[in-house]
């Protein structure tokens, strides 16, 4: 199911400088850089598609000067275009304040992992992390497929974690301390039910109208607006479909409870073609179980 960015990238490539830290009143800040979603790709109209010090000498040559900054957003989908102004007396580190790595970001908007469930009093629920509106989006090791979030859990077990999580509610990204606990008294190490894949991504929110942006090119039959990051404009559905696995040897019978759709059924069938094949991973307990499936024919 890998992805690749939908609109196109002034100087090509997929590759950029991808902002995980923005400093609290620095340069980068009053820019409106996101952490975690954005990747600087263009200073001044220079592509930075290699990882060298071009980045730091536009900026060293520019000090205390506006520069034209284009930036990929892998929660939007589009680049967007913006102004920083690179300075030495606002006051923090750096002449942005963010901190940034070279990297790819084909892809980037699958990583993420959609809190669901939370049971009363468990590590989830203590921590403050909350059902449906919450996706983890990083930690302090590097996590690019299902099953490292489950494998970095397991590996702090009683032991302080930070992640990193977006609110759709809110729109921003926030620190979470959460201490994985298998002996907290309840299923699992977090109490919470875990998503990964397709239907279980970031909803997909079209800049503002004031930004200078350059979206994907417009398809015959245009989807539906996929909402739900700062207010949802759709009517909010909740897609249910009960999933039962059972095991003979074992006796096991699990049900998976929701599955829910940040968007109407026409969304998903805008984004989804046809029969495409569709992943949809839980983590349930101590185990997580994977499904795979075929969207066919909505009509």
């Amino acid at each position: 199911m890998g992805g690749s960015p939908s609109v196109q990238i002034p100087g090509g490539g997929s590759e950029g400088y991808h902002v995980l830290k923005v400093q609290e009143d620095s340069p980068g800040h009053q820019a409106g850089l996101e952490p975690f979603f954005d990747f600087i790709i263009s200073v001044c109209d220079t592509r930075l598609n290699r990882d060298n010090d071009t980045l730091k000498e536009l900026l060293k040559i520019n000090v205390e000067r506006p520069v034209k900054v284009l930036l990929y957003s892998s929660k939007t989908l589009s680049v967007r275009e913006t102004t920083v102004t690179p300075s030495t007396t606002w006051g923090g580190r750096g002449l942005l304040g963010v901190s940034i790595r070279f990297c790819s970001f084909q892809g980037a908007n699958e990583n993420v992992w959609h809190v669901l469930e939370i049971e009363p009093n468990s590590p989830a629920s203590l921590a403050g992390l909350r059902a449906h509106v919450d996706f983890i989006i990083g930690a302090d090791a590097e996590m690019n497929e299902g099953e490292d979030l489950f494998s970095l859990i397991e590996a702090h077990e009683g032991k302080e974690l930070k992640m990193y999580v977006y609110s759709t509610d809110a729109d921003n990204c926030r620190e979470v301390i959460i201490t994985p606990n298998s002996e907290w008294g309840g299923k699992g190490s977090l109490g919470c039910g875990i998503g990964f894949g397709y239907l279980h991504r970031i909803p997909t929110l079209p800049l503002k109208e004031s930004k200078k942006s350059f979206p994907a090119p417009t398809p015959d039959v245009a989807p539906a607006s996929l909402d739900g990051l700062s207010e949802v404009h759709l009517s909010a559905v909740t897609t249910t479909i009960p999933a039962v696995l059972s095991s003979a040897s074992a006796g096991l019978e699990l049900s998976l409870a929701t599955l829910s759709v940040g968007s109407n059924v026409d969304a998903e069938r805008g984004n989804l073609p046809t029969g495409v094949t569709a992943e949809y991973v839980v983590f349930e307990g101590n185990f997580h179980i994977s499904l795979t499936f075929s969207l066919k024919g909505l009509e």
